[in-house]
């Protein structure tokens, strides 16, 4: 199974469904964010710290596979040059809808978080990357390309996944009330489920996941060259079991060395 190409078309249903991550932002909130009354977020819940971004005014700012007519638009309206380059045509659309609607400095470009050929080598300022990489089986090809777009001194927000999220069914759990493992890390599928769950994938078209560690997510940060200045964990939602025990998402503000 082609992951790309399986999660554009997973990505595009889900969008063109007007799902959670596919609303676009409100003119009022371009229109606050213009005004300097402006937040992101990275993982579901927590505002990503102000601090992190610095002067956004004038910044080229790589919206790295977060599309929605969320972040990007409104990091646009706080003065940020974007580019948002992301796999789903329909993710990409709903940044564009915002960009036009309110005459933003926003350009979309579709294409793979693990290959930014396209873009030269220093190219960017800040890279604003919300949960994505759980869509990728190499999330340390997309920490390198991530260095080698930044300009020295420059810096990449990213969220994700907390690896021992993957241990269990959720599904399963929030029916049960009970939080068993089931799966062994490293998570990738379809390779981790039965026959049953890869034809429930198959047939609801949802994007496959791949878990990564924290020798991964944080370590390959730091073997990309990356310095980690800063961090916060983050929950999901009430009803998942696994939020009495442990937060299911890790952001990290790294900088890249002058």
């Amino acid at each position: 199974m082609d992951h790309l190409e399986h999660n554009r078309d997973a990505w595009n249903r889900e969008s063109s469904a007007g799902g959670e991550w596919s609303i676009p932002v409100s003119a009022q909130t371009i229109v606050a964010a213009k005004g300097g009354d402006w937040s992101v977020i990275l993982t579901p819940l927590k505002l990503v710290p102000r601090e992190w971004f610095g002067d956004l005014k004038a910044k080229r700012v790589l919206c790295l596979a977060s599309a929605g007519g969320q972040q990007a638009p409104i990091l646009a309206a706080a003065g940020a040059k974007v580019v948002s380059f992301d796999l789903s045509d329909e993710q990409l659309a709903r940044d564009a809808e915002v960009a036009a609607r309110d005459d933003l400095d926003l350009q979309c470009v579709r294409g793979d978080m693990a290959d930014l050929s396209q873009f030269p080598d220093d190219s960017f300022d800040l890279i604003f990357h919300a949960v994505s990489n759980v869509f990728v089986p190499d999330v340390e090809q997309v920490w390198r390309e991530c260095y080698r777009v930044l300009k020295p001194k420059g810096a990449l927000l990213a969220g994700y996944m907390n690896p021992s999220f993957f241990l269990f069914d959720h599904d399963e759990s929030i029916r049960s009330g009970r939080l068993e493992v089931k799966y062994a890390l490293p998570y990738a599928e379809p390779e981790s489920l039965d026959a049953a769950r890869k034809a429930e994938i198959e047939k609801g078209g949802r994007a496959l996941e791949f878990s990564h560690s924290l020798t991964s997510q944080i370590g390959g940060q730091t073997k990309a060259g990356f310095v980690i200045a800063d961090l916060f964990e983050d929950y999901w939602t009430d009803e998942l079991p696994y939020n009495r025990y442990s937060p299911s998402y890790i952001a990290t503000l790294a900088m890249k060395p002058a």
